[in-house]
């Protein structure tokens, strides 16, 4: 057995073990350089940044919506004649089931009030659209900053609850304006052209709702006390559905879209879906999906969202109208859901589904394409 020898390094085993130091050292000193670079998506920069690429990509999505494929004489008309079948509209109810009716429904509109009428309720849209798509990606990217910390917690759980977390906070500051939508795009009464601000007091000065039971005499008699003082909680209205709508919405769709992503990255297809990584891309992003893929993914998540959030979403719209048909008696989300069961059963939870996937699918596939392209634009 040769002897062992303390304290002697071979000169070649030396050089090799310095190296090895080294290579660790420069890995070291270029991970700590990318940790620099990475975004704090924290900062004012960034909440600006995601900001404006969210408010972008609503408004390039609401052009595509009024626009592609001469859809300034369908979609909007398509827009108007959805809400007024999902609210049962007397004078619309018996056109819904088909879309012969459909077309039938937006004749009648225009022999009645002309081509102003095919697009009533577009003038709140527009004033909405760039809040509510600011909010909804910057609220998004904030709160799944929070959840999602590394690519061990990238769960589907948390993209579902960041997304619906999201829909629920750009909910709340952009609501007013999809009542005020609602309610421009109900009014049929001939001769009568409301306008943006008579609409606005009309909503301000409703009555509160009637209790419909001595359960619900406390709740209601305390929103009639509030609603006499400032009128402001008659934008909310429906705004209970429309939250429990939303977290399935926007959670969904989130949740579809970055799925779909993760499918279309995959290596077994990425050299026909993904693009080259650009030099100012943010350390840890994955690479840019490719135009069709892209618009494939968010259509996808458009798709799905929109199937699975749809029947409160007619609730939504039947309560945001009531009070301006029959009697006058507004009712509450138990309620309304009886009264579409009992007209139409699971079929009126689905009315007009159709017409919203001609509308959601090309334009939440725009959006999701105009904010990654947007980010990337930013330099996020």
């Amino acid at each position: 057995m040769p002897p062992t020898v303390v304290g002697h390094v071979d000169a070649s085993t030396n050089s090799n073990g310095q190296q090895i130091v080294a290579d660790r050292e420069e890995s070291i000193t270029l991970r700590e350089k990318d940790e620099r670079q990475k975004i704090d998506k924290a900062s004012i920069d960034y909440v600006l940044r995601s900001g404006l690429a969210g408010g972008l990509a609503g408004c390039a999505s609401a052009y595509i919506d009024d626009t592609s494929m001469q859809a300034k004489t369908i979609v909007g008309p398509l827009d108007r004649v959805k809400i007024l079948f999902q609210a049962s509209n007397p004078q619309f109810a018996k056109y819904t089931g088909s879309w012969f009716g459909v077309v039938t429904a937006m004749k009648d509109i225009y022999h009645q009030d002309g081509v102003w009428g095919l697009f009533r309720g577009h003038s709140a849209t527009l004033l909405r659209i760039f809040p509510y798509a600011g909010i909804k990606f910057l609220a998004y990217e904030q709160i799944r900053a929070a959840m999602i910390k590394g690519p061990e917690q990238e769960t589907p759980w948390r993209r579902l609850v960041s997304g619906s977390l999201a829909g629920v906070t750009t909910v709340f500051f952009t609501y007013p304006l999809e009542v005020i939508r609602v309610r421009l795009a109900f009014e049929t009464k001939k001769d009568v052209r409301p306008s943006l601000s008579g609409i606005c007091r009309q909503i301000y000065n409703a009555a509160a709702p009637t209790p419909a039971s001595k359960g619900a005499g406390v709740i209601a008699e305390s929103v009639r006390q509030v609603t006499n003082h400032s009128g402001l909680v008659n934008f909310y209205r429906g705004f209970s559905p429309t939250l429990w709508g939303m977290l399935p919405y926007a959670g969904v769709s989130f949740l579809t879209h970055d799925t779909a992503g993760d499918w279309l990255r995959h290596p077994s297809i990425a050299r026909w879906t993904v693009s080259t990584r650009l030099s100012n891309a943010p350390p840890g992003k994955p690479s840019p999906l490719n135009t069709w893929a892209q618009l494939v993914a968010g259509g996808f998540a458009g798709l799905v969202s929109q199937t699975v959030s749809y029947p409160l979403e007619v609730i939504r719209r039947r309560m945001q109208v009531g009070g301006t048909v029959g009697d006058g008696h507004r009712l509450g989300i138990s309620e309304t859901t009886k009264k579409i069961w009992s007209e139409r059963g699971v079929k009126g939870f689905f009315v007009g589904l159709t017409i919203g996937y001609v509308k959601v699918v090309p334009m939440v596939a725009t959006s999701f394409f105009v904010y990654e392209r947007s980010k990337t634009w930013l330099g996020i």
